[in-house]
């Protein structure tokens, strides 16, 4: 998924002078992530040494701390049949992808300490708290599994916890961080489609462990949340580019590669708790309704979302979570039926068909604010620490001399 899918999708949308650096931020991302995921991370998602206490909620625990006790046997709290440190590997994934969604927004001006910064605290203040309500057993806004949860909001593979935190987020972040030199007057276009065309395809695949893996078994859940995921995703790829050619006359790669990534992410929350037909509309919004915060809204409100995070993640991940509150159904999952006993005890079979998209805008107004206010307060620590923007001469240069010493391509492009 990051290493190397979204790697190249984003270093193929930076300009030349700039690939290494969004390579060099996406294995930063990874091995940072990995170290806190090890020592804190885990613990704080999914442990329960907390429960009974007011924190419960918002925090797991501390008992898995340094992967204590993460063994070959089976995780009884999440899986009936995957081993723990299988598990919280897979959940590492989440983890690592999700603030590396962050740095499409902010591409080409930012700092690399700044960065590794920045996401070291946000993965505390914000991923690891969220992570926790919307999937710990006693999570605040888990309305699966807690029959105490405040909101009984559903999140199937990371609406919420993944895509809404780090494109809202990104917002923050790019309009703190202001707009590259140059921007909007000098063209700034991708410099490889190819490269972005192949992250793009690693994404897709990649999606399916994202998506289908979330059933934690190989069950008729996993086989629908592929089906929906496919469907979804090919859906939004061909009415991203369509609406371009009917715009434009023209439709382009990108406009394939960014609605084929769109669909991943609006169908996300929802993919194991809708059927065909609902993913068929849901790819159909995925396609038009990012794609007009792209085209649209961007230049309307004019902030600098270099590759489209925003536009993408947060308006379609917001999307998402709101279909998924109106199209979720219990014939293809029985934790949202009444004869499943969870969804009984946790009323969220009420909800089905009914009132569940209002659990849901619940859950998006908590992850945005969480996100925003979050996001403000770290960036003004970092800010006051390291700066958080390279400088001019840097910029105009590009990142990947000035910052990593090295270059993508030698000799003159053509």
């Amino acid at each position: 998924m990051t290493l190397p899918g979204l790697a190249l999708f984003y270093g193929g949308l930076v300009r030349r002078k700039n690939v290494l650096s969004v390579l060099a931020q996406c294995f930063g991302i990874t091995g940072i992530v990995t170290i806190l995921w090890w020592a804190f991370g885990y613990s704080l998602v999914f442990g329960k040494s907390f429960t009974g206490s007011g924190i419960a909620p918002f925090l797991g625990g501390t008992e898995f701390f340094f992967l204590k006790g993460v063994d070959s046997l089976v995780n009884t709290d999440y899986a009936g049949w995957v081993s723990q440190n299988v598990f919280s590997m897979y959940q590492m994934m989440f983890a690592i992808i999700t603030p590396a969604l962050i740095i499409g927004a902010i591409a080409e001006r930012m700092k690399f300490k700044a960065i590794m910064a920045f996401v070291v605290l946000w993965m505390f203040l914000v991923y690891f708290p969220l992570a926790h309500m919307v999937w710990g057993v006693d999570g605040f806004m888990n309305g699966v599994w807690n029959g105490d949860a405040k909101i009984k909001a559903i999140d199937f593979a990371g609406g919420t916890v993944v895509h809404m935190s780090s494109g809202w987020s990104a917002l923050i972040l790019c309009i703190m961080l202001g707009k590259r030199l140059g921007f909007p007057k000098e063209p700034m276009q991708p410099h490889s489609m190819v490269l972005c065309m192949v992250g793009t395809g690693m994404l897709w695949v990649g999606w399916y462990g994202f998506n289908a893996g979330s059933a934690v078994a190989a069950d008729g859940v996993a086989a629908n949340a592929f089906m929906t995921t496919t469907l979804a995703t090919a859906v939004a790829s061909f009415i991203w580019p369509l609406l371009e050619y009917i715009q434009r006359g023209k439709p382009s790669i990108l406009g394939f590669c960014s609605g084929a990534v769109a669909g991943l992410v609006v169908i996300t929350p929802a993919t194991g708790f809708v059927d065909a037909n609902g993913a068929i509309i849901i790819g159909l919004l995925a396609g038009a309704i990012p794609y007009f915060a792209v085209t649209k809204l961007k230049g309307m409100l004019g902030y600098d979302d270099a590759l489209d995070t925003f536009g993408v993640h947060a308006v379609g991940g917001t999307l998402g979570a709101l279909v998924t509150g109106i199209f979720a159904t219990g014939k293809v999952n029985a934790n949202l039926t009444s004869a499943n006993s969870y969804a009984a005890a946790n009323g969220l079979d009420k909800l089905v068909g009914h009132g569940l998209w209002i659990e849901q805008l619940k859950a998006m107004g908590i992850t945005i604010v969480l996100a925003v206010v979050g996001t403000v307060i770290i960036a003004l620590i970092v800010k006051a620490i390291f700066g958080l923007r390279v400088s001019e001469e840097v910029e105009s240069a590009g990142l990947d001399l000035a910052e990593h010493g090295e270059e993508g391509y030698h000799g003159e492009a053509h």
